[in-house]
């Protein structure tokens, strides 16, 4: 079903709570199209004058925050092997490539690898385990978490409500190419973590392999 027209059957009240919590299970590391839904609430709350596009962004951004750090939570309590029952339970997003691809980028970017992974998809479901798994200080992830949900959340609320008002007649029959870009971008990004995650796998055997030799050698 589309998720707009599914959203546009529910009360206001519903479509936050609905925003809310997919976003929020999506930080804390749980596969759900949380962009896909944000973007099809946004685009219905300019055409519905009973969804508050700012009530709208205040939740997708509290859903973002507090799913992240719970998620950083259960990372530093589970530590390794929650990435590897992950990697077990759901090899597409949690394979050892991608978790390596991840890896890289929080010891490169640091806390910063928490914002901007906000705005990629398969980043976004890492960040807060991830961070707790390394132990990243607190309180710089909750900064970088904070600053990332409202400019994710916030952001994408603001920019797909104003398109909706400024093209409200042609969007009334072309809707669906919202969401249309939102899956590409989702898509894109998604082949460009699968592809870093290939040759950080391949990087991870050829390295193996030539440690073997030389264990074999001593």
């Amino acid at each position: 079903m589309h998720v707009q027209e599914w959203l546009d059957t529910v009360p206001a009240a519903a479509v936050y709570a609905v925003v809310a919590l997919v976003i929020g299970l999506e930080s804390l590391g749980v596969p759900l199209p949380g962009e896909i839904v944000l973007v099809s609430a946004a685009l219905l709350s300019s055409q519905h004058g009973g969804v508050n596009p700012v009530v709208l962004g205040a939740c997708a951004t509290a859903g973002a925050v507090v799913g992240d750090s719970i998620g950083y939570a259960i990372g530093r309590k589970g530590g390794r092997p929650l990435l590897a029952w992950l990697g077990a339970k759901f090899p597409r997003h949690f394979s050892e490539g991608h978790v390596a691809t991840a890896e890289r980028s929080f010891e490169k970017w640091g806390m910063w690898a928490v914002f901007f992974g906000r705005f990629v998809a398969l980043l976004r479901i890492f960040a807060g385990p991830l961070a707790g798994v390394l132990h990243m200080p607190y309180w710089k992830f909750l900064t970088a978490n904070l600053l990332g949900g409202i400019a994710w959340a916030g952001g994408t609320t603001a920019v797909i409500y104003y398109v909706g008002v400024v093209a409200e007649s042609w969007l009334k029959r072309f809707s669906w190419l919202g969401l249309v870009l939102a899956v590409l971008i989702g898509l894109t990004s998604m082949l460009v973590i699968k592809r870093k995650a290939k040759r950080a796998a391949h990087e991870s055997a050829e390295a193996k392999t030539d440690a073997e030799p030389a264990v074999a050698a001593e």
